[in-house]
């Protein structure tokens, strides 16, 4: 799912708020990484944290908010966060409310 800049905010917000994750950031759409996990993963907002790299996908629609699930799609395959070794989605247990576009 690719997020809007104000989406961006509010599932970070979220995420940091629920997780134990440390350090999440949003990978900005200009980086020179993206071209490459948008071929890997499809066209998505990803983030990185202190366990790796992870998207956002919709789990549920209504007029007013999205649902989604934070998606696990690589861990760090060394201690010094250098190196992310893609595995199998794993959708984890944290999920944010997203305000659709007009309420943002």
């Amino acid at each position: 799912m690719k997020l809007s800049t104000s989406r961006v905010h509010q599932a970070l917000e979220q995420i940091e708020k629920q997780a134990s994750f440390e350090g999440t950031i949003a990978i900005p759409d200009d980086n020179p990484a993206v071209p490459k996990l948008n071929e890997a993963f499809g066209d998505h907002t990803f983030f990185l944290d202190s366990e790796g790299l992870h998207i956002v996908e919709p789990t549920s629609r209504d007029s007013k908010v999205t649902e989604a699930q934070v998606v696990k799609l690589a861990s760090w395959g060394d201690a010094a966060c250098t190196t992310l070794a893609p595995h199998r989605p794993e959708p984890t247990d944290i999920t944010v409310e997203l305000a659709t576009e007009e309420q943002s």
